[in-house]
């Protein structure tokens, strides 16, 4: 069995979203503290106290996130069958900076793949974004899914889409409209994803990507993977 980490790891400052709660991870209490050691030159943290939102690095969007009207359908309501499937990985590398993603590429990607999409499935979206731009200006700038590429991805009745990007849509373009289609048809899709170039070519795979039991929660960050048997 090979697994296949594909999510970003956390730390103070890292990027989020525009708008999102910043990251601090600082020490909470000590070794030293708890054991009354004072000639230490050496601090060894005992507890890490985290301060971040359910939209950091890796993580799912719940549906209630997505527009006012699916406000009852938090992370903790939605069932865990939907964040365990099966995945496929299309390699949309080709996209650039902005650059819509059409139902014409993704049926293009399936075919080079050799892939169908199955009911229930997770599709992962490969651009390459994160290699290319994650830490500098042009990670506002990713390529993302059309309404029209979302809607139809819905209509496969998968579980969800992944995107390396902080968005699953083009920022100002169609990325409001994707979040509100995802909510309408009752899927949903990851953010910042990593390590993606990894499965590209592979065939199918176990999907994994459980949130935290947020009660009442928008989204949860996940440590979401691939698993080859």
């Amino acid at each position: 069995m090979e697994i296949i980490d594909l999510s970003q790891e956390i730390y103070s400052g890292m990027p989020v979203f525009p708008g999102m709660p910043g990251v601090t991870v600082a020490m909470h209490v000590s070794h030293e503290e708890w054991n009354r050691i004072t000639d230490s030159d050496v601090v060894s943290p005992a507890v890490n106290r985290l301060e971040l939102g359910e939209h950091t690095g890796t993580h799912v969007d719940a549906l209630n996130h997505m527009a006012r009207e699916y406000r009852g359908q938090s992370i903790d309501s939605m069932p865990l069958s939907m964040f365990y499937t099966e995945g496929i990985c299309l390699d949309l590398s080709h996209k650039g900076f902005n650059e819509l993603i059409e139902i014409a590429d993704l049926q293009q990607a399936l075919a080079a793949a050799g892939l169908e999409i199955e009911p229930g499935d997770t599709v992962l979206l490969y651009t390459d974004h994160y290699r290319r731009a994650f830490g500098t200006d042009d990670w506002e700038r990713s390529p993302g899914l059309s309404a029209d590429a979302a809607r139809w991805l819905g209509e496969q009745s998968i579980a969800a889409f992944g995107v390396e990007a902080a968005a699953p849509g083009v920022r100002h373009v169609s990325n409001r409209q994707v979040h509100h289609i995802c909510g309408e048809l009752g899927f949903t899709h990851y953010e910042n994803l990593v390590n993606l170039h990894q499965l590209v070519g592979r065939g199918r795979f176990r999907f994994i990507g459980l949130p935290l039991n947020i009660r009442g929660g928008t989204g949860s960050p996940v440590r979401a993977v691939a698993i080859f048997e």
